[in-house]
């Protein structure tokens, strides 16, 4: 990690422990002490364990994607993937640094840098469609309790959606609609050049040209294997379906019984629609706000609605930045290519 990651790294650790003690302000000590005494704690290791479910399937994700190309991948290589994406999305604006994170891991491994860049960009579109399908689903079940109960969130998850929408709207565009996308690039990139050096905006547009060829050329070849695109999808739609899970799992630990596991998994898939809109790495700010604000009506007690929550961030935001250093310090294993003759997709 360079200097400017760790110095990011230490202002979100402490804009974390700022935030929990502002939520904290109004606990009790006595209170919360009581509520983490009475913990069940088998609940709070199987919410930790969906976490683990989470990271894992991301790295079979991976795995599957890697196959084609390369030998002896290990699913150790494959998880420092996910595990530095974490760690990188949380410590930059609006999760930017996660891809060429993703990238830098799978290079060290041996991966040539361009097929690592259609591997994370394909991986992206494939996440980003199976949010957009969770959230169609959590809207069905969960959107007419969040309507009438919490109306002004209503407007953020909508928005939150659509930003969702137009990034998987752009990436079908280059894959069904290839030259269109590359004129209407250029015509977007027009009043980029103005405040540009002629070099510099050609150095961008060769960049952004190459993306598009590499994540085109590698979509054709994904689209013909539909049995790998299913079970990636598939691989994708769960881990996401265990990740929204936590909160309800967090809640049973907290001793609250009868509680409708769809409808919490369904208000946390919208809590990560309005998470995504804030700039603030890791969306600091608006995920404590939106846990507190839909899930204040299953936890009435103040004292353990403020605990949930501070669990809820150290196992979704906090424990992927912990477990990202880690794999960043681990040593890459090296992967084998497999000969052009050899690889699936040419015989």
């Amino acid at each position: 990690m360079s200097r400017k990651n760790i110095w990011s790294l230490l202002i979100m650790v402490a804009l974390g422990v700022g935030i929990s003690w502002y939520s904290l302000r109004n606990v009790k000590l006595a209170n919360l002490m009581n509520d983490i005494y009475t913990l069940n704690w088998w609940w709070l290791l199987v919410a930790l364990g969906c976490m683990g479910l989470y990271f894992g399937f991301e790295a079979i994700v991976v795995q599957k994607f890697v196959r084609h190309r390369y030998r002896k991948y290990s699913l150790r290589s494959a998880l420092r993937v996910p595990l530095a994406e974490q760690l990188f999305n949380g410590i930059t604006p609006f999760a930017s640094g996660g891809q060429p994170a993703q990238i830098f891991v799978m290079a060290q491994s041996g991966i040539d840098v361009g097929r690592a860049s259609s591997v994370a960009l394909m991986k992206f579109v494939v996440f980003q469609a199976m949010v957009v399908l969770n959230f169609l689903v959590a809207m069905i079940i969960g959107f007419q309790y969040l309507a009438s109960k919490l109306s002004y969130l209503s407007l953020y998850v909508l928005l939150g959606f659509l930003f969702h929408f137009a990034v998987i709207v752009g990436l079908l565009l280059v894959m069904y609609w290839y030259n269109f996308t590359k004129r209407a690039v250029r015509i977007v990139l027009i009043p980029v050049g103005w405040f540009l050096k002629p070099a510099k905006f050609a150095a961008l547009q060769t960049s952004i040209n190459h993306k598009i060829d590499s994540f085109y050329e590698e979509s054709v070849r994904m689209t013909r294997d539909w049995r790998m695109l299913l079970e990636v999808c598939l691989l994708t739609f769960f881990q996401l379906f265990f990740y929204y899970m936590i909160p309800y799992f967090i809640m049973r630990a907290m001793g609250y019984h009868g509680i409708s596991l769809i409808m919490v998994t369904s208000l946390n898939v919208l809590i990560f629609l309005v998470t995504s809109l804030f700039p603030i790495p890791g969306g600091a700010g608006g995920a404590e706000f939106g846990f507190t604000e839909l899930f204040a009506k299953f936890i009435p007690s103040h004292s353990k609605l403020i605990l949930a929550m501070l669990i809820w961030r150290i196992l979704t935001y906090y424990l992927g930045l912990f477990l990202g250093m880690i794999a960043m310090a681990m040593r890459p294993e090296k992967v084998e290519e497999i000969p052009i003759a050899e690889r699936p997709d040419q015989a």
